[in-house]
């Protein structure tokens, strides 16, 4: 039960004293965890995976490599069940399991300190996927062990970014030396595709030539001052953003590369119509439109879309998400897979966020065993989850339009649909 106001000290020394006994008791529970999670990865080891059963059947459960080398390997089926239980994603649980078994076997000194509650786990468990991620061998790791452990309380993350770059440079120059000048090349355009502003924005960071943003700031600047004399009254910035937009329109009517690079040495580059395709959902007592992706965006900002000079508007046949459509075959028809989609939204397995549309469909009941290709038995499933769900020995039904149960091997339940998942 949760402490209520009433119920704490009243002066401001005791309160202090309260939160640091509170943050204590959360460390030692987290190194509890990194102990459960050891002897969990210890209960499944890869050599609990049928062998031959997963050299014989396709997509079969496998060795998971979650930690660097020389720790152990796990079964993979067995990520799922830990990260359920935990509330988190199986991937989110692979982290978890991967962090505590490279710490175990490949940062112990920094595993001691931990476990004698000299170190917070969240500190250690930092070290630990910067090891991982860097693909230290065995001597690296163990040198940043070595040379970390002592300080690891207060040392920051990018001093351990340099520590792992320095074994790095000591035991694999080869490979310090490629990072090194694929470094010197620091150009790169990069599109946060996955954050998406409540305003309908995205942010965009590029890292040009010299010569590439002096045209290409010439070319904005030039942009904005055509929307202006056009009529524009928005702000400087938000015309330039907009002259981007015209700019990458533009190169959408190239029909080829050879011919793009002609229209391009000849300046004869025709803005194209925009091509964006966006599912939104509305409801008649809510201002709010929700996309297809998850995000949010008000409607004065889908109308500014609709209405945007060079927009080709296509509205396409409305999808009854409540009808029941039935296909003879195995492969369900575009209508039926594009209704379960828009249905289901995300992959169901219990904490999946993976989007419908990137995921398999699954037949609940399997084809094989007469179930039918049909809204009633199809459900968004990503590959890993589809995986697991056919080969592993999890189960789930369909309980409503959208929602799910899920039982897992050791019997745990879970209840989905698209808002996320509780527990049973």
């Amino acid at each position: 039960m949760a402490t209520t106001k009433s119920e704490l000290p009243d002066t401001a020394s005791a309160v202090l004293a309260f939160a640091r006994s509170r943050r204590d008791a959360v460390d030692r529970a987290e190194a509890e965890l990194l102990v459960a999670a050891c002897e969990w990865a210890d209960l499944h080891p890869a050599s609990s995976i049928d062998d031959a059963a997963a050299f014989l059947i396709p997509g079969s459960e496998h060795e998971e490599p979650v930690a660097g080398p020389g720790a152990p390997l796990v079964a993979e089926f067995c990520i799922a069940e830990f990260g359920a239980v935990l509330g988190i994603s199986t991937v989110s649980a692979k982290h978890l399991i991967g962090q505590a078994l490279e710490l175990r076997h490949r940062l112990p000194r920094l595993w001691r300190r931990v476990q004698s509650g000299d170190l917070p786990a969240w500190r250690a468990r930092r070290v630990a996927e910067t090891t991982i991620r860097a693909g230290l061998s065995r001597e690296a790791a163990s040198y940043v062990d070595q040379q970390l452990a002592p300080f690891a309380h207060r040392t920051s993350t990018s001093a351990v970014d340099r520590l792992v770059e320095a074994a790095i440079a000591r035991f694999d120059p080869a490979r310090a030396a490629e990072a090194a000048r694929q470094a010197a090349d620091g150009r790169h355009v990069t599109i946060d595709e996955e954050q998406v502003s409540f305003a309908g924005t995205m942010r965009v960071t590029a890292e040009l030539d010299l010569a590439d943003a002096l045209d290409f700031s010439a070319a904005v600047t030039q942009g904005a001052e055509v929307l202006k004399s056009l009529g524009s009254e928005e702000s400087l910035e938000a015309r330039r953003a907009s002259a981007v937009g015209e700019m990458a329109r533009s190169q959408l009517a190239l029909p080829s590369v050879e011919e793009g690079a002609q229209r391009l040495s000849r300046n004869q580059g025709h803005a194209a119509a925009r091509q964006v395709v966006l599912n939104v959902h509305l409801s008649e007592d809510d201002p709010i439109a929700r996309l297809e992706r998850g995000n949010l965006a008000t409607l004065d900002q889908i109308q500014q879309w609709c209405t945007a000079s060079g927009t080709e508007v296509v509205v396409k046949p409305l999808l009854d998400l409540n009808e029941h459509l039935v296909c003879d075959g195995y492969q369900p028809s575009p209508r039926l897979r594009e209704q379960v989609i828009l249905r289901d939204r995300t992959c169901v397995f219990p904490w999946c966020t993976r989007s419908a549309r990137a995921c398999d469909l699954d037949h609940i009941v399997p084809w094989e065993s007469g179930g039918a290709t049909s809204t009633a038995n199809l459900a968004a499933l990503c590959r890993r989850h589809h995986r697991l769900k056919t080969h592993g020995q999890w189960r789930y039904e369909r309980t409503g339009p959208a929602t799910y149960t899920w039982t897992s091997p050791h019997g745990h339940t879970y209840d989905t649909d698209p808002h996320g998942t509780s527990p049973g």
